[in-house]
């Protein structure tokens, strides 16, 4: 088993950051936060020319195959750039649709979504209520219990609710078109939920890398008692243990994206959500009072640890599969 990216994936992602490293994604989280989807949306564009979002859909429906371990890649570049809006959910729904195949609704849906031109929000079976950007994508997909795939009309009575991070807008979907059912979206939803917890992972990586990069740059400015924080021996272990946490959580998410196996997914989202809130718990601390302020783009990052931890899969349901998938 390779456990190392190759030369090709690994030119993929230096690629992504170096887009990314170019454009204001600040000040694209802070137009989405405010309803602004403009420069979110440009962004988008951009990703969508370096082939990312083809990597969610096989190459019968123009896609690129579905290669779980490139996607990642990609996704712990968008976490580490804070990119904003349903990155996840869009890429988990090309999956469903692509996992229904011929039978079900791909060719209408799966090109937009495979060239970026269209966006798309969904929930699942066991993957939460609420629906993340409902009023910003284009589509707004449900799977029920029951099995039936439907094309929401978006928020149910147009509220949008409040997130601990507010580039994350949630709503509940409301009812609308079906577009199949029974047996084949069940099994569908299952798949999808997976690669949205895989690449929850992902993204959860790369936000506590951003964190902890700021972290260890702000350690060697600032100072005190006429010596910068970071020559402390207490502040020199904090930021060794967020490391080590991160570290920790990267070879379990890279077996997760080649063995898509739920047991491992489950294991990569658990350690890397918590890597990712330990690292904005080691960023805030450092950082200090400054490290509250909105007007710092830490905050940006901050805001992002404790939602995505959360996203398909709490904790305790990572723990609760983890067990499962090994017999307990």
């Amino acid at each position: 088993m390779r456990f190392l990216p190759t030369d090709e994936q690994s030119d993929f992602a230096r690629t992504l950051r170096s887009l990314l490293g170019a454009a204001d994604v600040p000040a694209a989280v802070r137009a989405w936060a405010g309803g602004a989807y403009g420069p979110g949306r440009a962004l988008w564009s951009r990703l969508a020319g370096t082939g990312l979002f083809a990597l969610a859909a096989p190459e019968d429906w123009d896609g690129a195959g579905l290669l779980p371990v490139e996607l990642s890649l990609g996704f712990v570049e968008l976490g580490r750039a804070g990119v904003p809006g349903p990155l996840v959910e869009t890429a988990a729904a090309s999956v469903l649709l692509s996992e229904l195949g011929d039978q079900g609704p791909a060719k209408r849906f799966l090109p937009g979504l495979v060239a970026g031109e269209t966006s798309a929000t969904l929930t699942l079976p066991g993957g939460g209520a609420y629906a993340l950007d409902a009023d910003a994508a284009t589509y707004c997909f449900t799977v029920s219990a029951a099995g039936e795939l439907r094309l929401s009309r978006g928020a149910a009575d147009g509220a949008v609710l409040a997130s601990l991070d507010p580039a994350r807008r949630l709503s509940v979907p409301a009812g609308g078109e079906l577009l199949a059912s029974g047996p084949s979206v069940t099994a569908a939803a299952d798949t999808a939920a997976r690669w949205a917890r895989l690449l929850t992972a992902a993204q959860c990586l790369g936000v506590g890398e951003a964190l902890l990069a700021a972290t260890v740059q702000y350690a060697k400015q600032r100072t005190q008692f006429g010596a910068p924080i970071g020559s402390f021996q207490a502040v020199k272990h904090r930021l060794a243990d967020t490391l080590l946490g991160l570290e920790f959580a990267r070879p379990l998410l890279w077996a997760a994206a080649l063995s898509t196996d739920p047991g491992d997914v489950a294991a990569a989202k658990l350690t890397a959500g918590e890597a990712a809130y330990a690292a904005a718990g080691t960023a805030l601390q450092l950082h200090g009072a400054v490290g509250y302020t909105e007007e710092l783009d830490l905050s940006l990052w901050l805001r992002k640890a404790r939602p995505l931890r959360d996203a398909w899969g709490t904790p305790s349901a990572c723990r609760a599969a983890v067990l499962e998938a090994r017999g307990r």
